[in-house]
């Protein structure tokens, strides 16, 4: 093998590696991410980045196609620096590989930067360029075995039989032309190879059909506009928001909402194919499209939701602003039969819950909700409309991507998750959480603020309180809630000197119901237990 063949092997390893690396990303892309990808955040970098005039000029050229020509440039640009990769991998160990890993930042980066970034996202460019860069190691590593044979076939006698004296029946020479007499390092180089090449090429195809399907609904997301809520959200009260340092926001933006589900791969609906059903246990069968439900006397609420997997402490809960249709509203044109006690929502996906009749019917803001934070639902927060329900936990009634509604009973249909071990009805738990100062990272002596949420949706907050290494109990300012449905921020300043101290938090609701002590687990029904944080006070 001659070292112009070597490095043309060598590069096409590398963009054989980069692709496959690439194509594997924009499918978990497409699995878990739909808004956004590397490519596309990439993309979006890219035009962002660019002067006005440039791009009136690529608009000028190509008019409605200036977006595929930006694709097309940059893949040529991965091409040439994949096959540069490969290349610099063939003369100095590793060096290919740190080519993939700058990249593989930057395209991380782009991700990181862009306005859809949800904690799903960051997979993606991750696995990208830990593919890409185990691939190009493991196919330089076979190109590298075959230079080896190549060049101990190529000795003195490597020629004896292509002489004047060869006859007409002498085979070409070793490494030659004949499969037979190739090194088996290069058989496995070419296996290799086309193997990987295939694996990317399905990956691509794919990819390219998850996320086209997404593209085509996310455009259509875009150009949605809400409907002006005949009843808008109550404003929030002034000093709600402690504004204390490490403290997130009172409104969870969508980007840090987050997302619990068990969807492989995120649903994509269609809103105009959209349908809404209710069935079951009902005088009258109802079919609600979207056109119909954008149409209905939409409410507007801030309600604070959580998953049933959170620990004590834990984050898997936010706060929104919704716009929707009161279920309450829907049910009552079905008219719920005597016996009914639960309805099963089903999502496009297949995944069901079960939630209590009564929550669907009572005074509560349960919504079949359309918009979050003043913008449609996010594709992997239930994009066309899902159910938010307050007061209890999202197995029981957080359902994305909703399809149907089956008025039934208990005793007759179960949730995806009851058969599993968890409780039938999945009410929220009174808890509190400690924000900052955060377990493990010192403080300075002196006053120390300490602040955090506390919740107990649909019930509301009437007492916060800290209390330092098991002593008394000291009450925290308690910031005023939005409403009975949201959480509660609060805060408390203590002088502490010089030492080490265990913090608690409790909080009690408007009933006069103190959040329990025990510690349990999340499975039944959810965790209790007070969160604690012990914090180094330095002099």
């Amino acid at each position: 093998m001659t070292g112009r063949q070597a490095t043309g092997w060598a590069a096409a390893a590398g963009v054989v590696a980069v692709g496959t690396g690439l194509a594997l990303g924009e499918l978990a892309a497409g699995l878990v991410s739909p808004s956004l990808s590397p490519v596309t955040a990439v993309g979006g970098a890219v035009i962002d980045a660019v002067p006005p005039g440039v791009k009136d000029w690529a608009i000028s050229l190509f008019g409605t196609a200036d977006k595929t020509a930006l694709l097309g440039g940059m893949g040529l640009l991965i091409a040439a620096l994949a096959a540069l990769s490969g290349i610099v991998e063939l003369r100095r160990r590793f060096a290919g590989v740190a080519v993939i890993a700058v990249f593989g930042a930057a395209g991380l980066a782009a991700v990181l930067g862009r306005s859809e970034l949800t904690g799903n996202a960051i997979a993606a460019p991750l696995l990208a360029a830990a593919v890409g860069m185990i691939l190009l190691r493991w196919l330089i590593r076979r190109l590298g075995e075959w230079q080896t044979d190549a060049g101990s076939n190529a000795g003195p006698d490597a020629g004896s039989n292509t002489g004047p004296d060869a006859g007409p029946d002498a085979g070409p020479p070793p490494g030659g032309t004949d499969p037979a007499a190739q090194p088996p390092s290069r058989r496995r180089f070419l296996q290799a190879l086309g193997g990987t090449a295939a694996a990317a090429a399905a990956a691509g195809v794919l990819a390219a059909t998850f996320r086209g399907a997404a593209a085509v609904v996310n455009e259509v997301r875009s150009k949605l506009t809400l409907p002006v809520p005949a009843s808008p959200a109550p404003p929030i009260p002034a000093g709600a928001e402690v504004r204390l340092d490490g403290v997130g926001p009172l409104v969870t933006p969508n980007k840090d909402f987050y997302r619990i589900d068990t969807a492989l791969r995120v649903p994509v609906v269609d809103p105009g194919q959209w349908t809404l059903k209710v069935t079951g246990r009902v005088e009258k069968e109802i079919s609600l499209d979207f056109a119909a439900l954008l149409a209905k006397p939409l409410i507007e609420r801030h309600v604070t939701i959580a998953c049933v997997s959170n620990e004590v402490g834990g984050d898997l809960i936010g706060n929104a602003r919704w716009l929707g249709w009161p279920v309450r509203e829907l049910l009552a044109l079905a008219g719920p039969k005597d016996g009914a006690d639960m309805v099963l929502s089903r999502s496009a996906d297949g995944w069901t819950a079960g939630t209590p009749l009564e929550v669907l019917t009572d005074n509560r803001d349960a919504l079949l909700a359309i918009g979050m934070n003043g913008e449609p639902l996010p594709l992997e927060h239930g994009f066309p409309v899902r159910l938010v329900v307050p007061g209890l936990y999202g197995y029981v009634s957080a359902t994305k991507w909703v399809t149907e509604l089956k008025v039934t009973r208990f005793a007759d249909d179960a949730g995806y998750w009851t058969p599993r071990g968890w409780s039938e009805r999945g009410p929220i738990k009174t808890s509190s959480r400690i924000d900052v100062p955060r377990a493990g990272r010192p403080v300075s002596a002196g006053t120390v603020a300490f602040g955090g949420v506390a919740w107990a949706q649909h019930t509301g907050i009437g007492r916060v309180e800290l209390r330092v290494n098991r002593g008394a109990w000291q009450e925290a300012q308690l910031a005023p809630g939005i409403s009975r449905d949201t959480w509660y921020q609060w805060k408390l300043e203590l002088p502490l000197t010089p030492g080490q101290y265990e913090v608690q938090v409790r909080a009690t609701d408007l009933n006069g119901d103190a959040q329990v002590e025990e510690r349990a687990p999340v499975v039944p029904n959810g965790a209790t237990g007070y969160h604690t944080v012990r914090v180094d006070v330095k002099s």
